[in-house]
């Protein structure tokens, strides 16, 4: 798999939480795992955002598996790992993983969205 240009970004920013103003704030979390079927991209991920009362209003990561409908023809459900939370209840929607870069620019614009609708 060729390595992926965010990936350096991502990883220096594990550990970080940045506070706005209004009390929201964003965490990132991310390192290397082996590869395998859940996370072939080899690594681990959690970007959330936080409202003022520390309740996870919006995240993607990939730390735990949902099961999502399988469409095809044979019933049952699909397990997938790379999700995103888009409000505080929603226990998790598949997420496309592209590529590192992508993932940091979809939290970052919906995050701006999400933090712009409060001020």
């Amino acid at each position: 798999m060729k390595r992926d240009s965010g990936l350096n970004v991502l990883l220096e920013l594990n550990g970080t939480s940045y506070y706005e103003d209004n009390g929201y704030w964003h965490k990132i979390e991310a390192w290397l795992v082996d590869v395998t079927l859940e996370r072939p991209h080899g690594i681990r991920y959690c970007l959330t955002l936080h409202d003022n009362h520390n309740q996870r209003i919006f995240g993607i990561d990939n730390a735990h598996a949902i099961s999502v409908p399988n469409k095809r023809r044979y019933s049952g459900r699909i397990t997938e790992y790379d999700h995103v939370h888009k409000t505080i209840n929603d226990k998790g929607t598949p997420y496309h993983f592209k590529n590192v870069e992508q993932l940091i620019e979809d939290f970052y614009t919906r995050m701006n969205q999400i933090l712009d609708e409060f001020k």
